[in-house]
């Protein structure tokens, strides 16, 4: 029986456990850099380059032509002087057969403290139902470890509910798996609001300084589940659409 184990925030990863046995995590950061990743992917960028900050972006950079790269970022939600600031509506019209290089104050973060797991799956609201497919498969992990990136107040709600529709994705009525509190707290709480999804989102802390910052938009496509059928997964540092995990969707 698999188990899965779910993390409230990104400072709860320990990288030296899950180096121990055979471990798959599934990040999300649903506002917004696992959104944009899969938005981005979508949109045919040949990959992403998770980074943990501005300097190590720009230095990322300088090993790809001007013309075949975005460098995108932000830090504590504003801005970055030189970077395109990182959300799908910027970068999916410009991000075609570029690589993506990517900072974000939690996500990117994240998905490197990440990295020491066997396998690293990139999740969101618009791909959940594809990717719990792919770890469906996985029938030799162990232990699936979803991790919610969250905020600078640590806990972050989207991201719970984003957890909460991976894991009824990922489980439903099946019996061979074995749910933490925190991983059946998320599901039940994905199921009372399962209608809700924008409302769930934009009644968040993030979402409330999205909607100040008119980026209600943006909200309304992280919202949107099951919409891009990508399976984008974590290899050697960067990020890449897995065609082994590409399903037809169905209904």
């Amino acid at each position: 029986m698999q188990k899965v184990h779910l993390l409230m925030k990104k400072e709860e990863l320990n990288e030296e456990k899950l180096e121990i046995g055979n471990k798959i995590a599934v990040v999300l950061d649903v506002l917004l850099a696992t959104t944009t990743i899969t938005a981005a992917l979508n949109s045919g960028a040949k990959q992403v380059i998770p980074v943990l900050n501005s300097e190590e972006a720009l230095a990322e950079a300088e090993h790809f032509n001007v013309k075949d790269r975005v460098i995108a970022g932000e830090l504590n939600a504003k801005p970055i002087d030189g970077l395109v600031y990182p959300s799908p509506s910027i970068i999916s019209p410009i991000i075609q057969n570029k690589t993506l290089i990517l900072s974000t104050t939690n996500g990117t973060v994240a998905l490197r403290k990440a990295a020491a797991a066997n396998k690293v799956f990139i999740a969101s609201l618009l791909n959940n139902p594809f990717v719990a497919d792919a770890v469906r498969k996985e029938r030799e992990a162990e232990t699936i470890v979803v991790v919610c990136s969250g905020n600078s107040s640590g806990f972050s709600l989207e991201d719970f509910y984003g957890a909460g529709h991976f894991i009824d994705c990922l489980v439903g009525d099946r019996k061979q798996f074995e749910l933490t509190d925190a991983a059946l707290a998320a599901k039940q709480f994905y199921q009372a609001r399962k209608s809700s999804a924008m409302e769930t989102l934009s009644s968040s802390l993030v979402g409330r300084m999205f909607h100040q910052h008119d980026g209600d938009p943006e909200m309304l496509l992280a919202a949107n589940k099951g919409a891009i059928n990508l399976v984008p997964i974590l290899e050697n540092g960067k990020i890449v659409n897995s065609e082994k995990f590409r399903i037809t969707k169905q209904g």
